[in-house]
């Protein structure tokens, strides 16, 4: 395995990573997330969802259908979550599912709610189940009930909450429980970006950031982007610093190639990471199939890390499959990394 290799093992990894990260909290970065659906670039089909469903929602008077995002990280699902709060004109409250350990947790933040506002729930499927039975009558009725005593003094009150709308956020829908999944009126999956999307995306920010980057060096960054806004603004602004100290502060294709060769992230947007992940499929298990806790022993990273943050991007490139029997290499990955394609594995 070469030094290259072992060095931009995880440097890159949280540079391309979809989860939020602390840099994307920053004074810049919220101000890149658009506040209207008609600035939102691409997932046309989930806007287009949207600007029917809000449109009627405010011509009854009625607040917006419970609404269930599901795709990998950085996509947009918070994003679209502020922009429901704005076009419905209700205030957000923002929350995680691994945040509510306890139904008064969760129970606190709905007796706060006014009306028309928005719920948004993060990473929804980690939950815990004593919490999301909580949410039922709530999501349906809009109350909450309360159980007072024990035995056969036990008795039940309910309280009655302000009509809400919530939206909830999923990388793993099929760890949502059926009862919560069916209470959710629109549901709605958000898929990779094309690369023209991407380079709108690139474009805007730029302005807003008030750096001047060519039509090439926008092209080559979104190549670079994994498909996902939220790394691209990131590659954005690391692109950014380098041609402010190694160039003339303007982006272009050399600038671009330069800036992310230093984060280990090749022209595929592959990094050091995934790299290894390849090879170790490759190289130690003969191109496959392998299961992923093998593969995760060998890399001595966590399972979790490797499906959540390598393989999606993997199979959307084509460069891994999920089989009944292990993850294989494909004859695309072995030459990407160069190696001689052994047909026999295919």
């Amino acid at each position: 395995m070469s030094d290259d290799l072992l060095t931009h093992g995880t440097s890159g990894l949280k540079v391309v990573d979809g989860a939020c990260q602390p840099e994307d909290e920053g004074p810049e970065m919220p101000s890149l997330r658009p506040e209207r659906l008609v600035d939102y670039v691409g997932q046309r089909e989930v806007v287009d969802t949207l600007k029917i469903a809000i449109e009627a929602a405010l011509f009854r008077g009625e607040p917006l259908e419970h609404v269930l995002f599901h795709g990998p990280p950085g996509l947009g699902k918070t994003t679209l979550a502020h922009i429901i709060a704005q076009e419905m004109g209700g205030r957000l409250t923002v929350t995680s599912g691994p945040a509510m350990e306890k139904g008064g947790d969760l129970i606190g933040i709905l007796t706060h709610l006014e009306e028309g506002d928005i719920l948004f729930i993060d990473e929804i499927h980690r939950m815990p189940k004593t919490v999301e039975e909580f949410l039922y009558p709530a999501m349906e009725d809009f109350a909450v009930d309360f159980v007072f005593d024990k035995g056969i003094h036990a008795r039940s009150h309910r309280y009655r909450l302000n009509r809400f709308t919530l939206v909830g956020a999923t990388t793993r829908v099929g760890l949502l429980s059926a009862p919560l999944r069916d209470r959710f009126g629109l549901f709605r999956s958000l898929d990779f970006y094309v690369t023209e999307d991407l380079v709108q995306i690139i474009r805007r920010s730029a302005q807003i950031l008030e750096v001047a980057i060519d039509e090439e060096g926008a092209h080559t960054l979104a190549l670079r982007s994994r498909g996902t806004p939220r790394i691209v603004n990131r590659l954005l602004k690391r692109v950014r610093d380098y041609a402010q100290v190694r160039g003339d502060g303007r982006i272009h294709r050399a600038i671009v190639e330069a800036a992310l060769a230093l984060e280990g992230i090749d022209e595929k947007g592959l990094t050091g990471l995934d790299r290894r992940y390849l090879k170790t499929i490759i190289d130690y298990y003969h191109g496959g199939p392998a299961g992923i806790e093998a593969i995760a022993a060998t890399l001595q990273e966590e399972a979790d890390t490797l499906v959540d943050v390598v393989e999606p991007f993997l199979l959307k490139m084509g460069l891994v499959a999920r089989t009944s029997s292990g993850r294989k290499a494909s004859e695309e990955a072995y030459r990407h990394l160069g190696y001689a394609v052994q047909k026999r594995l295919f």
